[in-house]
């Protein structure tokens, strides 16, 4: 009888084990769908993203809101600067706010923003994995920026001015060694 419990005991704390490691496993694979209803397959890497068809670029992630003061300002930054670093520049902005797909879409139109807009719920494996690997707790707007081989070198919670998301491009665009 002592025998049988101790096996199971191990069993059990094997399968714990095992349930731990694929929770933290950081290739995980999901997808995003934009609000033109394109749709990425995103990779999490040991060290951040690999988001299929903007391999290359410096990403920045921005998690914003759309009744949040600082992220309603950051807007015309993110617009300028997406035309001005077009190709070498993706700029991922998912609204986690609430807004559905629909709502997303006018928002952004009536913003005219010009860079790659998803819904939360077009995205939630991408937002729960966000939360998860960067314990990011929800402060909006938060950015990941990633690097152009994917990984991520920043991570900021509230609003950056232009200028210091200008440095941060200039920066993470340059070849690595």
């Amino acid at each position: 009888m002592k025998k049988l419990f101790t096996v199971t005991l191990l069993f059990f704390s094997l399968l714990t084990y095992v349930q731990a490691a694929e929770n933290e496993n950081p290739l995980a694979e999901m997808t995003m769908t934009d609000i033109t209803g394109k749709t990425y397959n995103v990779t999490g890497t040991e060290q951040g993203l690999n988001i299929k068809g903007l391999e290359g670029k410096v990403i920045f992630l921005e998690f914003f809101g759309h009744k949040c003061p600082p992220c309603l300002a950051s807007i015309p930054h993110l617009i300028k600067l997406q035309k001005k670093h077009q190709d070498k520049l993706a700029i991922v902005a998912i609204e986690v706010q609430g807004y559905n797909n629909e709502q997303t879409k006018k928002f952004a139109k009536e913003k005219g923003m010009n860079y790659i807009t998803i819904s939360e719920e077009k995205a939630s494996e991408v937002v729960n994995y966000i939360q998860q690997r960067a314990q990011w707790k929800g402060s909006i707007p938060f950015l990941v920026a990633l690097d152009t081989k994917g990984d991520v070198q920043f991570v900021q919670a509230g609003m950056l001015p232009e200028a210091s998301l200008e440095e941060l491009i200039s920066q993470l665009s340059q070849p690595t060694k």
